[in-house]
């Protein structure tokens, strides 16, 4: 067995100790590296194993897309999957997360009632006397373009009330009222109440 103490010259006593002294340095500094060095893959496992361990924040349901969408399901409006596109975009544009919805309800029951295959149900363009007016390529789109319309075309320009706004958007002098209603029903809608009635009925 080969060893550093064996194989030593036949040197005089003090060149001996001298020669296993620096035997004995060197195999301790082999000894001491190998524990302080680790190699890159060892050190980085700690912290891939913490990473892989990090906690994933929950997505938090909004309360009022819960609600609007029970309003709109409870009146069989077609724009019920679409809730949570009003309250995107009414947050967006600083709008009353309410109104957009509320203004259906007035002009089509709820997308219930439009010229066909239009997605318009705000009545949008289409003008005193006319059955049919601007056609949109989904819900999503005419929420989009009448949120946007009421921003820059009414909010903007000062009519920041649905009462100022009525007269600008309609002929109808009773057209703030009803859209003041539906603001008002949505608002206070409870969707655990239906549910439960619903259960208990």
């Amino acid at each position: 067995m080969f060893s550093y103490f064996t194989f030593v010259p036949n040197v005089s006593g003090s060149m001996r100790g001298k020669t296993m002294k620096k035997a004995i340095t060197i195999a301790l500094s082999f000894v001491l590296f190998g524990f302080i060095t680790k190699p890159a893959f060892a050190q980085a496992l700690p912290m891939a194993e913490a990473s892989a361990h990090l906690p994933i924040p929950e997505t938090v349901a909004d309360a009022r897309v819960t609600k609007l969408k029970a309003y709109l399901t409870l009146h069989n409006s077609p724009m019920a999957d679409d809730a949570g596109h009003f309250i995107a975009e009414a947050d967006r544009l600083g709008l009353d997360w309410k109104l957009v919805a509320a203004i259906a309800g007035v002009e089509s029951t709820f997308g219930k009632h439009i010229p066909r295959n239009s997605y318009n149900g705000w009545g949008w363009g289409v003008f005193t006397g006319q059955n049919d007016g601007i056609h949109f390529d989904s819900w999503k789109d005419g929420i989009t373009t009448v949120s946007e319309g009421l921003k820059y075309r009414y909010v903007d320009r000062g009519a920041d009330t649905v009462e100022k706004m009525g007269s600008i958007y309609a002929a109808s002098p009773t057209w703030s009222i009803k859209v003041r209603y539906f603001l008002t029903k949505i608002e206070n809608f409870d969707p655990v109440g239906v549910e439960h009635l619903e259960v208990t009925i």
